[in-house]
């Protein structure tokens, strides 16, 4: 009696230190964005203003990526892109390539969450596959759709369709749950002025810092009593006195600190507790995911409804992830929790990829529902952005999920994350190459004019799908190819193999060997020993 009595309070504290470490770890991630913000806000703000560069498709791409990368957040972007609809700066067709990108940028937070899970090969395979799956869907959904949209303008004018079949009034903000819970701490730790993120893409920053020093003013109510603006006084008559501000109650409230030293240590902060609860939450999944239990939770979530509708189960993943992301109002955080339960092997990538999916609908029916709670006068555009964003997700199911052989970024997802586990060094490059120096290379292009950008960009391009097409003749067929073109032994080897990369690498970077615990539930013989 007392041996169960100490197991189940043993999983009772386990299981209150995995809700604690996923607490903060939520808290470390809204408290990242915020250090992203004060380093890269200017500077996408900036971004935003060429009006010249955002009128070419590829360049309004990379802007929104840049940018959803520099502010961490793709409510903030999508913030900016309809202020500046709404503002006349920015037309609703050179908005759609931007809105794109936005979505392309939101999937580095799963893929900084899965490098914390380097340390072991196997869960560093899984975990990496999860979020690589994420962006591969992003950019496969852009490639087809952002030629498409340049033609037709598509997305366009089915947006403008549904905006006019609907009869819209201003409503009321969604619920947040999950700030309500994170922003008692988060708020003691930094408050921002998000407008002045939007200001400064507009023109109109009255503000040099993003650091919110006034949280609101002193009014007195028709009877005589004081009480605070920023939403605790009635909804009646109230005299405000512009003179007597409320200071906000954080860490960096009239610190004499530049927005950019901020960024640094909060960055810093943020990172350290990330990973800290991110070993904690891996080492605690662990524990407490062994032999029955792991073979159990495995089975229930990876289940599939009995034939013939098995294929339904899928779509049941796409409803559930869209609820949770609603429910959360954050799809960076979902899918970094989802991350880590597939590093451990919890949940597999083929049920993972819905997920995903579901992930990507449920953020854009947050956008939608922020959207109808604009002021009249930019709740039009407001709308279309969030529509836009809308179908652009949904055109992505329909092409790479309703076919199961167009499934493609399962199998990418799968090689690129044995790839990774062999060369772990090949994450830092995927993760540096895709969100910040393609995006920067092109960006830097498109300030040159539209004619150097496709006369460099164009050639290069067309080499990429050329060797694309010939490796996967290579396999295929390799009678339809000439002799010389059967294998690449012709090139020098650093050109057709990363073994020479990979021992520059290790020479720069020795690495230590991981000791897998012979006690996992990934191993055969626990298994074996342990039936369900």
């Amino acid at each position: 009696m007392a041996s169960r009595l100490r197991q189940v309070i043993t999983i009772f504290l386990k299981a209150c230190g995995l809700l604690g470490s996923l607490y903060f770890f939520i808290c470390a991630l809204d408290i990242l964005s915020s250090a992203f913000q004060l380093l890269g806000s200017k500077m996408a703000g900036d971004i935003f203003k060429d009006n010249k560069v955002l009128s070419n498709p590829v360049a309004g791409l990379v802007i929104g990526v840049l940018v959803t990368v520099l502010v961490q957040s793709s409510s903030t972007s999508s913030s900016i892109v309809v202020s500046m609809v709404a503002s006349k700066l920015l037309t609703v067709k050179a908005s759609v390539p931007i809105t794109m990108g936005v979505n392309v940028g939101t999937s580095i937070t799963s893929t900084l969450v899965s490098m914390a899970q380097s340390g072991d090969r196997d869960e560093f395979r899984r975990a990496f596959s999860g979020s690589a799956v994420h962006g591969i869907f992003n950019w496969l959904t852009v490639l087809v759709l952002l030629p498409l949209e340049s033609a037709t303008a598509a997305l366009e004018r089915l947006s403008g369709l549904a905006l006019r079949a609907a009869s819209l009034q201003p409503g009321q903000q969604a619920p947040d749950i999950l700030k309500a819970l994170t922003q008692p701490l988060t708020h003691l730790i930094v408050q921002l002025d998000s407008s002045a993120i939007t200001g400064s893409a507009t023109g109109s920053a009255t503000n040099d810092s993003l650091i919110k020093q006034w949280c609101g003013i002193r009014a007195e109510t028709e009877d005589g009593e004081e009480c605070e603006v920023s939403g605790h006084c009635p909804e009646r008559n109230s005299t405000a006195f512009p003179g007597d501000k409320l200071p906000c109650h954080h860490l960096f409230v009239n610190s004499a600190l530049t927005d950019v030293a901020v960024g640094c240590i909060l960055l810093a902060g943020s990172l350290l507790v990330l990973c800290a609860c991110l070993v904690i939450i891996v080492k605690l999944l662990n524990s407490l995911l062994r032999g029955r239990i792991a073979q159990a939770v495995r089975t229930v979530i990876n289940a599939d409804f009995p034939f013939p509708f098995g294929w339904l189960s899928g779509y049941l993943a796409i409803l559930v992830g869209a609820g949770l992301t609603f429910l959360l109002q954050s799809s960076s955080v979902f899918t970094a929790a989802i991350v880590p339960l597939m590093g451990v092997g919890v949940i597999t990538l083929d049920r993972a990829y819905p997920l995903f999916l579901g992930s990507n609908i449920g953020t854009t029916t947050t956008a939608l529902l922020a959207a109808l709670a604009s002021p009249a006068d930019m709740l039009l555009f407001a709308v279309q952005v969030a529509l836009i964003h809308f179908f652009f997700n949904l055109a992505g199911i329909l092409l790479w999920y309703t076919v199961p052989v167009l499934r493609l970024p399962i199998p990418l997802a799968k090689h690129f994350g044995d790839l990774t586990a062999h060369y772990r060094w090949v994450a830092i490059a995927y993760l540096l190459l895709a969100f910040l120096l393609l995006p920067l290379a092109v960006f830097g292009l498109s300030l040159a004019g539209s004619a150097v950008l496709a006369g460099v960009g164009g050639p290069l391009v067309g080499l990429v799908l050329l060797i694309i097409l010939v490796n996967v003749l290579q396999r295929r067929r390799p009678s339809w190819l000439p002799p010389c073109l059967r294998s690449w032994d012709w090139l020098p080897l650093w050109l057709h193999s990363l073994e020479p990369w990979d021992g520059l690498v290790t020479r720069c970077c020795p690495q230590k060997a991981a000791v897998k615990e012979a006690h996992c539930f990934e191993n055969p013989e626990v298994l074996a020993s342990q039936q369900l």
